[in-house]
């Protein structure tokens, strides 16, 4: 009895210290608590998660964040990272590739599938969610999006900015807004799905989310991260990512850019 409970004791500690820490981009708050829940019940390891804004997650890596894992709206900071010796090269993988949607609430009266973005000019519409452009790369392609449909001076002073695309999600869905362009993610997560519609802003609106992640070099469970990121590439993890409206992208070498 005595020998079990001291087994049993081991393996706690020994999970406690291999949990890893996991900064990633607030588009994932619905796909990688499932991506992480698979991976503990195959493997036992505790992954903890921390979502934010992009840029905002690398500001904080920068200033000591001890984070071992970020994962990226905007494949350009962890590239960043690398080039400033705070994250391993080999690791910089491009996981998924992100969709920018326009949602409205169930009880707003646009037809959002006939008029696409111009359903923002609409009277019902007085105020427009999206992610700060300053810090979020869902803010960049909402901004880009508006100014692709030629509305962006008719709205731009109807918006109202979350510090992050999920907060630009609350901002819609509690009422704030009437209106709000965020991830397809979370459009398609259940706090969402039945709770309004939406229409998928056209590729060619805005710049191609690509989405990285990336192993910091002050991780002290380096390996375990390492880890990690092979279940990533797996089957399992691609099933959740798709299943929340990501595209799983073409193999590239770590680091390299695309259009």
């Amino acid at each position: 009895m005595f020998s079990q409970l001291v087994l049993t004791l081991l393996l706690c500690v020994s999970a406690i210290a291999q949990q890893i820490t996991v900064a990633a981009a607030a588009d994932l708050s619905a796909a990688l608590p499932e991506i992480a829940a698979k991976y503990k019940s195959r493997t036992g390891q505790e992954v903890k998660l921390t979502f934010g804004a992009s840029r905002n997650l690398a500001t904080q890596i920068r200033n000591g964040a001890p984070f071992d894992v970020f994962f990226s709206a905007d494949e350009d900071y962890p590239r960043q990272l690398v080039e400033e010796g705070l994250a391993e090269s080999s690791t910089l993988y491009r996981y998924a590739v992100g969709r920018l949607v326009l949602w409205v609430p169930n009880d707003v009266p646009v037809d959002l599938q006939k008029l696409g973005m111009k359903a923002l000019l609409d009277p019902a519409v007085k105020k427009v969610a999206i992610a700060n452009p300053d810090h979020a790369p869902y803010g960049r392609a909402a901004q880009s999006a508006l100014r692709h449909f030629g509305i962006y001076d008719q709205v731009s002073s109807r918006l109202v900015f979350g510090e992050s695309v999920s907060q630009a999600a609350q901002f819609v869905e509690s009422g704030n807004a009437q209106a709000g362009l965020i991830a397809l993610s979370h459009a398609l997560a259940p706090a969402l799905e039945s709770k309004g519609r939406y229409w998928t802003v056209p590729l060619d609106a805005y710049p191609t989310l690509n989405q990285a992640v990336v192993v910091l070099t002050h991780s002290k469970q380096e390996e375990a991260a390492r880890k990690f990121l092979d279940f990533l590439r797996g089957p399992e993890a691609a099933a959740s990512l798709t299943s929340f409206g990501f595209t799983i992208p073409e193999k590239h070498p770590p680091g390299e850019r695309t259009k």
